[in-house]
């Protein structure tokens, strides 16, 4: 039960082929041949057993039959019948190579699948290669050569270009998946065995559409977490909206959504093939980089200035050496080196001098990575200086790549370092652009961090008052909510907004305009016109009461006129902010396909459109989620001191986006939303206008469902007494509990270690950790015990310090009805009711999601478990697959 799901498919030791008449011509038959062929010219490690189901015969062969996997190369129509008789024959995995499958015959096979509980890859796949095992289950071309890469590709033909790539590049792989369209094991299947598979240490993913955000989403956090993940995507056009009406529809494309979403799960996208390969040969360097400042050692100044330029032009900065080691490091290069920006060695340098200025760069605080750009030049030896960066490699923390200009007479050093495993690149601009994936990564992977609550820590919203709102503008039938009821939304949530009453008739804007105090600003109220000021619908500095009153006559007439068969509710009277310095900003929502809910930011007004400056995150956001998408936009510059004007207060404005984030989590009726513009200065934030579209959601929406990343379960944590004495917390565990995770484990016991883990091992592995501590809420859950305790610090004040004293968790099986637990107690913790309520605490949560079986397995050799669990009410069965454990099962 420890082994992947897709274990049977992609790690099997015995495989049933089944394959047709090799003699017909037709396309299907041409793949079976060579299918046939690629799987006999290998030397698998495991045993193949060769069915024809039209040979006579076979049936009583299939008695005897057991396997774990089915590979069928037939036509769509025999493919179902021989997924039936894999599925007779206890096949826990399928795969169906091969083209032309539509619609209808995909669900037959997916409904034979799930009836013999197999895991099927296909209809339309060419296959998938695993080297290490010699296995070539693929009409993809040759076995690939092994290697620690993974690639997942959803197309065929670039899955074969890819290969072919590879083998004349020297790239070797650890799995080759092509997933065609209507498979039912998709890419966020591979991707979670991937994510846990040890011959695995990178993953190259081409991808052109996904059908589920959640599972996705899921899979790709999981992987990009453990190890890093490349993205080509292909698609890059906006989707088109055309029935947007709010300017969040109209600025947002889903492209941009899918770099957001990218951004959010870790990993790093890339925008073309090259790209795709010079990222992941960087990042499976297993550097771990700490920012984008990076250092350019050049013997040349032409390629060192190109490098130079082209790292501003992507958004990376010039790592500069400190003034104490240019001081260290002059004396060691040629008199004509200079390290006033570039690190320039001059055309003079030797290996020595480059071996001095990168080990300078590489101890500098001030550089997070460095690029070594070497010109070929009469004396020197280009070899020497690779073998000089080879034996540097292992000795720099940072990031080390090379631009080697030339052909002919840098042959030898690029095999040094091709050897070294140092990336290599021909051009500047493309040594620094993978130096800006690997800073990328580091970015995307703070991101990925990053676990919010629904709520923020701020003052409770009246969730419920909003919810009444929606409920009423539901009730009439309508979606788009009037500016008057789109801010009393955002006062729900507290959104700072300027007071709004409607008028009915120019006698009433003239009092309210008077007791508000000029000057003022006339809108236009209607649910039917979106834009107010595309029909002459906004009137600002009106100065006074006589002015009013033309204005509110003059603007039902042309309203009316341009826009027939507008509902006119009346005009909404607001006094002016008065904010000389203020800046006009804009916040929104738009509902994408299929990612769901996502924040927009950017610079706001009456050019929104001209101006296209969009920042996007997924929610949910907390504080630090706020800032990174405030700092990604262009407007981002205005908000600091500039031209006399002060600094806008960022707390309001990062509250006012956390405030929005609630909004999004808790509202799942919100569709599109304007906060147009929302004006910022050093004093706060005011919402001037804003427009909502809703609409009806479903009921499972309250937990949650419509977001792409589960928030953070706050609602689950509780306080327990100690038996003995004291208290403890029970709650969700998130990734800033990797440290006490990694304490609790290095604490137990090496007999309980061998309880929990079936291993002697000490600690838990750095990937495995990541793994257990950063985890979906969704498909699993982790709850941990937290004591907390008076400890002497080093100068021996007592300081209280947070010790996890036990972890409980589960993960849902395959069926997604039932779950598989693990529970772990501190060995001094032991005997203090501590397991128990942990294992009722994890079975409410899975009854709460919905799942109708918890299981799990104990060694038959430890009994305190095997107690606990009888004392639960579980029942205790001998398991099937190891006379060493028994299996233990609760119905929820």
């Amino acid at each position: 039960m420890d082994k992947h799901y897709l274990t049977p498919l992609f790690q099997p030791d015995t495989i049933a082929v089944f394959v047709g008449n090799h003699d017909d011509p037709d396309a299907q038959t041409a793949h079976a041949r060579n299918l046939t062929a690629a799987l006999t010219a290998q030397r698998f490690t495991g045993k193949f057993v060769f069915l024809d189901i039209h040979t006579s015969g076979t049936l009583a062969e299939l008695a005897q039959t057991r396997a774990d996997l089915a590979i069928i190369a037939l036509a769509p129509d025999e493919a179902v019948s021989a997924l039936e008789i894999a599925g007779r024959i206890k096949c826990k995995a399928a795969l169906v190579i091969g083209s032309g499958a539509n619609a209808d015959v995909a669900s037959d096979m997916h409904q034979v699948a799930r009836r013999h509980g197999m895991q099927l890859l296909g209809p339309n796949s060419l296959g998938f290669q695993r080297p290490r095992i010699g296995l070539n289950a693929s009409v993809a071309g040759p076995l690939t050569q092994v290697g620690p890469l993974a690639l997942v590709s959803q197309s065929g033909a670039l899955t074969a270009s890819i290969l072919d790539w590879a083998s004349q590049n020297g790239v070797g792989f650890s799995t080759v998946v092509s997933l065609g369209p209507r498979t039912a094991v998709d890419i966020a299947h591979v991707l979670d065995f991937l994510a846990s598979d040890a011959q695995t240490h990178s993953i190259v993913v081409y991808m052109e559409g996904i059908s589920n955000a959640r599972r996705f989403m899921s899979a790709l956090r999981a992987a990009a977490n453990a190890k890093p993940v490349v993205v080509l995507k292909s698609g890059r056009k906006p989707a088109g909206n055309e029935a947007a009406q709010t300017h969040s529809g109209a600025i947002v494309g889903s492209d941009d959504v899918f770099d957001s979403a990218l951004r959010r799960a870790g990993a790093v996208r890339v925008r073309s093939f090259v790209e795709l390969f010079s990222a992941a040969k960087c990042l499976a360097s297993r550097y771990r980089p700490v920012g984008k400042r990076l250092a350019i050692v050049t013997n040349g100044g032409g390629p060192g200035v190109l490098a130079a330029d082209w790292v501003s032009e992507i958004g990376l900065q010039l790592g500069k050496l400190s003034p104490e080691t240019v001081a260290t490091l002059g004396p060691q290069l040629p008199a004509q080196a200079t390290l006033n920006d570039l690190i320039d060695v001059s055309e003079e340098a030797l290996a020595e001098h480059y071996r001095a200025a990168i080990q300078a760069a590489g101890r500098d605080a001030s550089v997070d990575g460095v690029l070594v750009v070497h010109s070929p030049k009469s004396g020197v030896d280009a070899a020497d200086v690779a073998r000089a960066m080879a034996e540097l490699r292992t000795q720099l923390s940072k990031p080390l790549l090379c631009c080697w200009m030339g052909d002919a007479s840098v042959g030898e050093a690029r095999e040094v370092l091709g050897k070294a495993a140092i990336p290599s690149f021909r051009t500047p601009e493309a040594a620094v652009g993978a130096f800006g994936n690997i800073a990328s990564f580091y970015q995307n992977q703070q991101l990925l961090q990053q676990t919010p609550p629904p709520l923020s820590a701020l003052a409770k919203p009246d969730i419920e008052g909003a919810r009444l709102i929606i409920e009423h503008v539901l009730t009439e039938r309508r979606k788009v909510l009037t500016e008057m009821e789109s801010k009393a939304l955002l006062s729900a949530f507290h959104i700072p907004v300027t007071q709004t009453i409607l008028a009915r008739s120019a006698n009433e804007a003239m009092m309210i305009a008077t007791q508000l105090g000029f000057p003022v600003a006339l809108k236009i109220d209607s649910p039917d016109i979106s834009h107010k000021s595309d029909v002459n619908g906004v009137a600002l500095n009106v100065l006074n009461a006589t002015a009013v009153r033309d204005v509110y006559n003059t603007m039902i007439q042309v309203v009316a006129r341009l826009q027939p068969g507008a509902r006119i509710n009346g005009v909404t009277i607001q006094k002016m902010v008065q904010s000389k310095r203020g800046r006009e900003l804009y916040i929104g929502l738009v509902t994408d396909d299929p990612f769901g809910p996502v924040i927009a930011f950017g610079a706001g007004g009456t050019m929104i459109e001209l101006i296209n400056d969009r920042a996007m995150e997924l929610p949910p956001l907390n504080q630090f989620l706020a800032r990174r998408l405030i700092e990604r936009s262009r407007a981002a510059e205005t908000l600091g001191e500039w031209r006399g004007a002060s600094a806008v207060d960022m707390d309001m404005l990062e509250h006012v986006l956390l405030r929005v984030s609630e909004m999004v989590c808790e509202l799942p009726q919100l569709r599109e939303m304007d906060i147009n513009p929302i004006i910022v200065d050093e004093s706060g934030a005011v919402a001037v206008d804003a427009r909502i579209v809703i609409e009806s959601a479903p009921a499972t929406a309250r937990n949650y469902a419509h977001l792409a990343i589960l928030p953070y379960p706050a609602r689950y944590e509780q306080v327990w007494p100690l038996r003995g004495g004291g208290e403890y917390t029970i709650r969700p565990i998130h990734p800033d509990d990797a440290g006490m995770l990694q304490d609790l484990v290095q604490g137990l016991s090496a007999e309980s270690r061998y309880f929990r883990f079936v291993s002697s091992m000490t600690e838990l592995p750095a990937p495995m950790l990541s793994r257990l501590t950063l985890i979906d809420y969704d498909r699993e859950m982790a709850l941990v015990a937290v004591h907390r305790e008076r400890k002497a610090s080093a100068d021996g004040e007592m300081i209280e310090i947070e010790r996890i004293v036990g972890v409980s968790r589960y993960i849902t099986n395959p069926d997604k009805a039932s779950c598989e637990f693990s529970l772990v107690v501190a060995d001094d913790f032991n005997g203090k009711g501590l397991g128990s309520r942990l294992m009722l605490s994890i079975m409410e949560e899975a009854r709460d999601k919905g799942l109708t079986e918890i299981e799990g397995l104990v060694l038959a050799n430890n009994p305190g478990m095997l107690k606990l669990m009888k004392g639960l009410g579980y029942q205790v069965k001998p398991f099937p697959d190891d006379p060493d454990f028994k299996l233990v099962t609760h119905t929820l």
